[in-house]
């Protein structure tokens, strides 16, 4: 018949037809209420982050941080632009050039070795060549000219150190059975730090390689806590700006988000305000540094701690630059403030034996409040082929021989020679602190960062460019340590600075005066400051505090890292 011959139907068309039926509508309605949901799900999610970072950082806050993020990436767009990648590039080749040459030494007399020796040598060659490493051209830390780095406890605690070490230098924690004596060392020595810190019944810990490993271990206990009681898959952290750097780390190693607080002149202690608005169901750790590493400055450790129990969120106060001088500033006759396992909002310290305890570098401590917060920051295999593997920490064989000169370092000195000990530094800082809060020199052109309670005293200036004065010292032979935002100098003192206070303070005053002279004349000269030549520290610093974009200090960084492992 005349159009009666059957068209093919299109997808369509069949889709319609099934739709038709009882069974197609009711798919298609599953379809539709699954879409709703995953897109009221993701629209949640936006807004309930939305609302979280405006909570935190105000409407103010969250438009200068974006402003910065687009300003941030912006600059990176310009800088991999052809021709200014290449001048880039060429630029931090040649610096990194420049710092090869001064830490990798060369000429004839050089000796290297790059491969094994043919035959092993005998030991009074391996003694003279370690003399000679041992001798080569540094920064004489032994004068008292290096600010922290080297927590010397002098020489005779070093031959008992040395000792130690001979008598467990096979030794391993992670076989206790053959080592019994290391581990009844190790675990004197946290029980101590834990009465030093006046842990309650119940408490434990752990010892480290150091205190950026014990930082990383309080923020991962944080982190498997928060996951295994409330289920938090997006863990956050909230720390000062000035808290160490291995929080962000552990950030990046353990993909929890970091918030930093400001910490606002004239005290330069954390913002609590701005801690307690950064608060959310994601945030699994509160940070306080007792002193922080930049200006030595304790933050507000009760107002934390009051914010902690009352948000029921574990608190970790770093403690690992305080170690054996804050516990026992009071004894020692010093001003001092709460900061320990008395606050009940303290749940974890990490406290650095190698440093103001003597130990032997490569030592330290994390401390918490009980046994189960220890025990969220252990790894257990209980299936592995080579049997049932745990490990405290994160290494799992560790040198018995540290832990050995650890102990040895804390029954020699006991608490007399820490109290001793601690009145001799914190009252060097005091006296670097007056200086330069009452040197006519020093008082019109520098000025102390906030109150510091302990070793560390940081300080600015308002008409100086203060790494042309930390090149300054730098060039009479002192080893300081350069800040950045704001831009300060800090000098951390140890045994043998206090006694090279009175010589830091006077080489202070006479580079002071000198780039004060240096500045006059350019401005005399009509140079103005940017006709100056720069040092290493005006260079760096000066570079990197005016970029936007850090990347170029970041490819600088990498270079000096490379330039460690250069034989």
């Amino acid at each position: 018949m005349p159009g009666s011959s059957r068209l093919p139907v299109s997808l369509r068309d069949t889709f319609q037809a099934r739709r038709a039926t009882p069974r197609g509508q009711l798919l298609a309605l599953n379809l539709d209420i699954i879409r709703n949901v995953i897109f009221i799900l993701f629209l949640l999610r936006w807004t309930r982050r939305a609302f979280y970072t405006l909570k935190g950082r105000g409407l103010v806050g969250s438009t200068v941080d974006a402003y910065v993020a687009v300003r941030r990436a912006l600059y990176g767009y310009f800088l991999r632009m052809p021709g200014v990648r290449t001048k880039v590039q060429s630029q931090v080749s040649e610096a990194i050039l420049k710092l090869e040459q001064k830490l990798v030494p060369t000429g004839p007399d050089v000796d290297r070795y790059i491969t094994l020796p043919a035959d092993g040598w005998d030991e009074d060659k391996v003694r003279q060549e370690l003399e000679k490493l041992s001798d080569m051209k540094h920064t004489r830390w032994e004068d008292g000219r290096v600010s922290g780095a080297v927590y010397h406890g002098g020489d005779e605690l070093v031959r008992l150190q040395t000792e130690a070490f001979g008598k467990f230098t096979v030794s391993n924690p992670i076989h206790p059975d053959v080592f019994p004596g290391v581990r009844k060392m190790e675990a004197e020595v946290v029980a101590m730090v834990l009465s030093l810190f006046s842990a309650p019944e119940g408490a434990a810990g752990v010892s480290t390689s150091g205190g950026t490993e014990s930082i990383l271990m309080a923020c991962l206990s944080a982190r498997n806590k928060a996951y295994a009681e409330r289920g938090v898959t997006e863990p956050e952290m909230i720390l000062p700006e000035t808290a160490h750097t291995a929080f962000r780390k552990a950030g990046e190693y353990f993909k929890i988000k970091v918030h930093l607080v400001s910490c606002p002149a004239p005290s330069y202690k954390v913002n609590l305000r701005g801690v307690s608005r950064l608060i959310n169901p994601n945030t699994v750790l509160l940070v306080g540094s007792a002193p922080n590493f930049p200006h030595g400055i304790v933050d507000d450790i009760s107002g934390l701690s009051r914010i902690a129990a009352r948000k029921n969120i574990p608190l970790h106060v770093d403690c690992c630059l305080g170690s054996f001088l804050m516990p026992l500033l009071e004894k020692a006759g010093f001003e001092s403030e709460p900061f320990d396992f008395r606050l009940r909002g303290v749940t974890s310290i990490s406290c650095d034996t190698h440093k103001y305890g003597f130990a032997p570098k490569g030592n330290s401590t994390v401390l918490y409040r009980t046994e189960a917060l220890r025990s969220y920051q252990y790894f257990i295999s209980p299936d592995w082929s080579g049997g049932v593997y745990a490990s405290p920490s994160i290494a799992g064989s560790r040198p018995g021989a540290l832990i050995a000169g650890c102990w040895a370092s804390l029954m020699s000195c006991g608490q007399a020679g820490y109290v001793d000990a601690c009145h001799k530094i914190v009252g060097a800082a005091k006296t670097v602190e007056k200086e330069i809060r009452m040197h006519p020199t020093l008082a019109a052109e520098l000025k102390v960062i906030g109150k510091p309670l302990v070793s560390v005293v940081a300080f600015t200036s308002n008409s100086l460019d203060i790494y042309d004065v930390a090149d300054a010292m730098g060039a009479r032979g002192w080893h300081l340590n350069a800040l950045q935002n704001p831009p300060a100098i800090h000098v951390a003192v140890t045994l043998p600075i206090v006694a090279a206070t009175d010589k830091l303070v006077s080489d202070l005053v006479e580079c002071v005066e000198e780039v004060k002279e240096a500045e006059r004349k350019r401005i005399a000269e009509g140079k103005g400051a940017k006709g100056a030549v720069k040092g290493d520290a005006a260079a760096l610093y000066g570079v990197a505090g005016s970029l936007p974009n850090k990347s170029v200090v970041v490819e600088l960084a990498r270079g000096f890292l490379d330039t460690l492992y250069k034989a």
